[in-house]
């Protein structure tokens, strides 16, 4: 387990949601926080590049989505520093570095999963921002890149960030990752998952703070890992099916909360969407994060049809999301 220090940095990784390209925007954070009050919400991975350079406020997110971390795509020490201490002015919880994404136009910038194969600029960049802030700095890895994949060469990519960097905590994703031949769709599902070999890693790393990621369908699961780690990270389990959130605060954190009624969710949420609406934002931008909520529940699929529908018309308002819900409240 985690020491004193190490358990009261960390509190919120028992249960994260993972970072995921074009859905962990800031709408989605919002809904997903009324789910839960102690999960840790991840943004999309943001480059280095797009916060220095790019003409729009990438750092933008909601004071209701705390905890939330910032992930980072990069490779330079310097950006990466540059980039660490804006976040923290903004007030984020943690920055993450991504050492996980397979894909070609994160190989092409040179940061993600091939970042592997290159421990000591990984160390540096870490340590550059460790240096720079004094919110946690994180790294969301694989277990090995190509045939890189020994458990010698995780333990060494490993021990050199946590010795070099200073990095305490680790999010692992159970999978090797293939640097060519795999989309990053098939990277998530090809490589197989090897839970053991991350359950290793803590016992040969009990110093380090763990969380496992990859392949995690329900929080009967999640607990299950957490028998052996320090933190769990579910990402499209909980995306397509959010109400498996609404039981996290309870089963994971040991809250004697009630679950939240989906319902009360959904109606919780107007206030921020007619805000959101009166400054341009269109519905379906905020609703697509919330088709699956219902699932499992009668009239599901009626509230994922009339939303998609309908929310993406340019006067829909928050009239459509109402006689949406009444198709599974008339069910219930």
């Amino acid at each position: 387990m985690l020491s004193e220090t190490s358990a009261n940095a960390y509190p919120a990784y028992r249960f994260s949601v993972a970072p995921m390209l074009d859905w962990t925007d800031r709408h989605c954070r919002y809904f997903l926080r009324k789910l839960s009050r102690h999960a840790l919400l991840y943004t999309e991975m943001v480059t280095t590049g797009a916060i220095i350079h790019g003409k729009g406020d990438y750092l933008a997110y909601s004071e209701e989505e705390h905890p939330v971390a910032l992930q980072l795509g990069g490779s330079d020490p310097a950006a990466l520093a540059r980039c660490a201490r804006l976040a923290e002015a903004r007030g984020y919880d943690e920055i993450n570095l991504n050492v996980g994404c397979p894909s070609d136009r994160v190989q092409n910038g040179r940061f993600g999963a091939c970042l592997m194969g290159e421990a000591k600029l990984v160390a540096d960049c870490v340590k550059a921002m460790r240096d720079a802030v004094s919110i946690p700095v994180t790294v969301k890895t694989r277990i090995g890149i190509d045939n890189q994949d020994s458990y010698e060469f995780l333990c060494d990519f490993v021990g050199l960030v946590a010795n070099d960097g200073g990095c305490e905590m680790f999010i692992i994703h159970a999978r090797k990752a293939w640097l060519s031949g795999l989309s990053p769709k098939e990277n998530r599902e090809i490589p197989p998952l090897d839970y053991p070999r991350v359950y290793q890693l803590k016992r040969d790393f009990p110093h380090l703070a763990l969380s496992l990621n990859g392949g995690i369908k329900s929080l009967n699961e999640a607990q299950a890992h957490l028998q052996y780690l320090d933190g769990v990270m579910v990402g499209r389990e909980v995306y397509q099916n959010p109400g498996m959130l609404a039981g996290v605060d309870r089963t994971i954190f040991g809250d004697g909360v009630t679950d939240p009624d989906p319902v009360a969710v959904v109606r919780s949420m107007y206030p921020y969407i007619e805000n959101e609406l009166s400054k341009g934002t269109y519905l379906g931008h905020i609703t697509r994060h919330m088709l699956g909520l219902f699932q499992g529940i009668a009239g599901a699929r009626q509230w994922r049809r009339y939303l998609s529908e309908n929310a993406h018309k340019a006067a829909a308002d928050i009239a459509v999301v109402e006689r949406a819900l009444q198709l599974v409240a008339q069910r219930r």
